[in-house]
């Protein structure tokens, strides 16, 4: 199967990581995966996939007219038999290049995007992938008719294992956004006393924000922003527990990875974090201060969280990858395109 992948960018995030492990997946099979996007940072860790640059990360209709014209020509030399398209950007462009080269689309939804304009072409992608069953219930009602699948993200073996360190050493991985809610954490550990530590891991536009947040709570000694950091999970096997207040999430990346290495976690209470909750109990309510601050205090005291998740309905990136050829090669059928698993 020939395959060509669109995205924004190839910086760092869980976006970008899905895509590289798919694509270096789908290669170690024998498959032939072109990859799309502006480029970044992750782009020397393609093993086998070709990595083309193109601007598919600008909202430029005219820009992505070209972009779309651009793949169609790819896909029609190389004989591509399906595109796959991520985010809302690369969306339009996979329906356009669709449109112009007759090969048939999918497209991946990795967080809840907004009821505007900029969903038109999901509807008429061959097949919506949802990151979540919450991802796609939100859809349900956005896209009436559609054929929407869940297929969470895979995570390849991890390098690192976890060990209880001696000191509380709290950490916070992700994009500095205000939908990641480090703001309610700050707040919140600025209320706890003891001897905590917090690394916070990432960048984002927020950054300079949240400085200044330290700063004025009178924590600015105890929390250390790392900025981008290259191995997450060297940092999650170091630390007594990772702290993910997100408001909003179509299935936490640095969550599944946390869960998955047997990390004490304490999450948000949000729809997909549920999803791999074995209860909601625990589960904090996002952007509520006082209770975060309670749940830090109480895992500071007796050093466990109290949220339980089950790391059995984390998949491997051969049983995603497996999930995903099942939808290529449907989309391939119904277009008429031969098609094969291996």
């Amino acid at each position: 199967m020939k395959v060509v992948q669109i995205l924004p960018e190839l910086d760092e995030g869980g976006v970008e990581r899905h895509v590289l492990w798919l694509a270096n997946g789908l290669e170690e099979r024998g498959h032939g995966v072109t990859v799309v996007s502006a480029g970044g940072r992750l782009e020397a860790e393609l093993t086998g996939a070709e990595h083309v640059r193109l601007p598919v990360h600008l909202k430029n209709p005219a820009t992505a007219a070209w972009a779309a014209a651009r793949i169609a020509r790819l896909a029609v030399k190389r004989n591509i038999q399906v595109l796959h398209a991520h985010s809302r950007v690369p969306a339009w462009i996979a329906w356009w290049a669709s449109r112009i080269s007759g090969v048939p689309w999918v497209v991946t939804c990795h967080a809840f995007y907004s009821k505007n304009a900029g969903i038109i072409p999901y509807r008429r992608a061959r097949t919506v992938i949802c990151v979540s069953e919450a991802v796609r219930d939100y859809f349900a009602d956005l896209l009436p008719g559609a054929d929407l699948r869940v297929i969470y993200n895979g995570l390849p073996p991890s390098g690192h294992r976890w060990t209880r360190p001696n000191e509380a050493r709290l950490l916070f991985i992700g994009r500095l956004t205000p939908l990641k809610g480090l703001d309610t954490a700050l707040e919140a550990l600025a209320r706890v006393a003891g001897d905590w530590r917090l690394d916070v891991a990432g960048d984002g536009p927020q950054m300079e924000e949240l400085r200044r947040t330290a700063n004025r709570l009178g924590i600015a000694d105890r929390v250390t922003f790392h900025g981008h950091v290259d191995d997450p999970e060297l940092w999650l096997s170091r630390c007594s527990c990772l702290l993910f207040p997100s408001r909003q999430e179509g299935m936490g990346q640095v969550l599944m990875r946390a869960v998955r290495m047997g990390v004490p976690v304490l999450a948000s209470d949000i729809p997909a974090v549920r999803e791999l909750a074995l209860s909601p109990e625990g589960l904090t309510p996002p952007g509520d201060v006082e209770a975060w601050r309670s749940a830090i205090a109480r895992f500071l005291e007796n050093g466990e969280s109290v949220a339980r998740f089950d790391a059995r309905r984390i998949p491997t990136i051969e049983e995603m990858t497996d999930a995903l050829l099942d939808v290529y090669g449907e989309a391939a059928r119904r277009q008429g395109v031969l098609s094969c698993r291996r």
